[in-house]
């Protein structure tokens, strides 16, 4: 079983940033396998639609927020091990080719360890923010992957859709990863799991710990997944799963660790994201709950 842990990102955590490299070499050293941002470009102030897709309020902990981008870049260069991931990058508000290089840059830092995770979002106001139209994400994410792919695996390198364009380009820079990184996407509902199930190389779905633990949800939907995979005509064991665990505040490093070890008991899920910054203010409080978890986990 693989445990990872958010890098320092949002809430109160956001203000140690600076302690990004001590943080993700200390986790690396102690056992952990993985290191995790998530995105959030901005918090509106009066949302039109809130956190998750739901109401129309954002938690006040993600109005901090540094650049995934940066703190995995330094990750990279801190560590040696673990995987760096996202959970996940609001990615269609990006153009491609800068994505794509910026992503480069981290899996070549690496050598290799990148797992770019992408979520079409639920803020209408990042996506005005970008210029862009909200209720176009989905199709923009289908594009952003295809051009992804080509900017990645040929060169030169180009594409054409009906929302995004990348004219012809040298693209001799490649990833590490070949024949590249994989895709990793975020979905909960029918059409996020086909989106999936058709082109993903994993899927990112979520709990919170304790108010949301919905783990006969988790394997119906992995089941609803792997037959739209079949369908597909893909085999369903080559979509890795990594679940974000979120820990609501006050809750108990024994809860969070004995909430693992069942999820993974029942649904098979080897691979989690952990995630504080609700509950732990600092980031050496972060490392110190980190590596309770991790021993925790261990004992079994």
């Amino acid at each position: 079983m693989k445990t990872g842990f958010a890098l320092p990102q949002f809430h109160r955590q956001a203000y140690g940033i600076a302690q990004t490299g001590t943080f993700a070499a200390a986790i690396e050293e102690a056992g952990g396998a993985s290191l995790w941002v998530g995105d959030r470009n901005l918090a509106a102030v009066r949302p039109i639609v809130g956190y998750g897709g739901q109401g129309n309020t954002i938690p006040e902990e993600l109005n901090p927020a540094a650049d995934p981008f940066v703190l995995l870049g330094i990750a990279a260069a801190a560590t040696s091990r673990v995987l760096l991931g996202s959970h996940v990058l609001v990615a269609p508000l990006y153009p491609p080719v800068q994505l794509a290089r910026s992503l480069t840059t981290i899996d070549l830092i690496s050598g290799g360890r990148l797992l770019p995770g992408f979520g079409v979002g639920w803020s209408p106001e990042e996506y005005r923010a970008a210029g862009l139209d909200f209720t176009r994400r989905g199709a923009r994410m289908e594009e952003l992957l295809d051009a992804l792919d080509a900017i990645w695996t040929t060169d030169p390198a180009r594409y054409e859709g009906a929302q995004l364009s990348v004219p012809e380009h040298h693209s001799p820079l490649k990833p590490a990863r070949k024949p590249r990184p994989p895709f990793y996407l975020g979905a909960m509902s029918e059409r996020a799991l086909r989106r999936v199930a058709r082109r993903g190389d994993g899927w990112l779905p979520l709990i919170a710990v304790p108010g949301y633990v919905d783990i006969d949800g988790l394997v119906a939907q992995r089941t609803q997944l792997d037959e739209l995979a079949r369908q597909a005509g893909r085999d369903p064991r080559a979509i890795d799963t990594v679940l974000r665990v979120n820990i609501d505040a006050g809750t108990s490093t024994e809860q969070v660790a004995d909430t693992v070890k069942e999820v993974h008991e029942r649904t098979g899920i080897d691979h989690f994201m952990i995630d504080s910054m609700y509950d732990v203010d600092t980031v050496d409080g972060s490392l110190e709950h980190a590596r309770e978890i991790l021993r925790l986990v261990a004992k079994g």
